[in-house]
């Protein structure tokens, strides 16, 4: 197996620096299309076959050296008895909105509950032994706590913020139930064969880094500390959190995902010896290839050579990017690095 992003994971010298991309299995792939149009979102994902199809799918096609399970990250929320639906984007039909809604909420048993996340994954890592690591995921408890009190996404997500300022009982009480489920969700994929975990906390950098200490900080470092992390490197992206990572870096994950909007060396220079995964602006890859090069070599230039590197987008890649620049991405990142 190709272990080169296992051992960046970890700060470990290696051959060239690793590379995948965020949402890399999605609409960009006409293989990925072929297989969506025979069934909606939700059915792909909650079957075991197809989803491991599409998984495999960019790891063949562009190179990478890795592979994320083909899920999302409100998989879980669904049997917590919260019907959800994508319209196209996620929708709860009855959002949280006070302690009795909390309460109703039920800790799945994901072995009964979310058996094709755990059958994917399992399928995932006989298809994969003799090629790249399967990534495991899941949405921070912040994120996840996001959609589940506005219903839908949102530029502001107010009805959550307000539920944060003026009912703060109702917040904490929602958020330990949510990172219970996650810290159990994401321990089943481990337990399933998960060689890595990342966490996506898409909106935790709305939150000035006072709110982000006071209010998602303690959930997202007791859901780190809950995972059975032995050999299994923990990635936590916070979208937007360029202007907190000293803080960011306190709940405990082994590499930091850095978005766009923060000098990849700049931000190492806060880190320390800390893993890091980013961070090209995914738009560069509608960019000519000698621009795509070009901007490859800025965020490389930026890491300086320092070991654990991990390079990726600074979010999840677009879904009307053409395959061949994201191929092209991918030789430049391995070539520029090769020793």
């Amino acid at each position: 197996m190709n272990t080169r992003f296992l051992d960046a994971c970890w700060g470990k010298p290696v051959d060239r620096v690793p590379v995948w991309l965020m949402r890399q299995a999605g609409r960009y792939l006409p293989d990925y299309m072929r297989v969506r149009s025979k069934c909606t979102f939700l059915e792909l994902c909650k079957t075991p076959e197809l989803a491991a199809e599409v998984t495999i799918q960019p790891v063949d096609i562009l190179g990478v050296d890795a592979a994320i399970l083909f899920s999302d990250i409100l998989t879980p929320i669904e049997p917590m008895g919260m019907e959800l639906d994508f319209t196209p984007g996620p929708v709860f039909t009855k959002p949280i909105r006070t302690m009795a809604d909390v309460e109703a909420l039920k800790i799945p048993k994901m072995e009964t509950d979310v058996p094709y996340v755990l059958d994917a994954v399992k399928l995932l890592r006989k298809e994969l032994a003799a090629k790249v690591p399967l990534i495991g995921f899941g949405g921070a408890p912040f994120t996840l706590a996001c959609y589940m009190v506005e219903g839908k996404g949102s530029k502001d997500f107010a009805a959550l913020k307000k539920m944060m300022y003026a009912e703060p009982e109702v917040y904490a009480a929602l958020m330990d139930k949510i990172t219970t489920m996650d810290m159990e969700y994401l321990n089943a994929q481990i337990a399933a064969g998960a060689q890595a975990i990342q966490i996506f906390d898409t909106w935790g950098g709305m939150l000035s880094p006072s709110d982000y200490e006071r209010y998602v900080l303690p959930y997202t470092q007791r859901l780190i500390n809950g995972l059975n992390r032995t050999n299994v490197p923990v990635i936590h992206f916070v979208k937007g959190a360029g202007t907190m990572l000293e803080i960011v870096k306190e709940a405990g994950g082994d590499v930091m995902g850095l978005d766009w909007h923060v000098n990849l060396g700049k931000a190492r220079d806060i880190l320390g010896d800390m893993a890091v995964q980013g961070n090209l602006d995914p738009t560069v890859l509608f960019a000519p290839k000698e621009i795509i090069e070009r901007e490859v070599k800025r965020v490389l230039d930026e890491n300086a050579g320092r070991p654990g590197l991990i390079f990726n987008l600074g979010h999840g890649i677009l879904p009307t990017v053409p395959p061949e620049n994201a191929i092209f991405m991918v030789d430049c990142v391995h070539r520029l690095t090769q020793k």
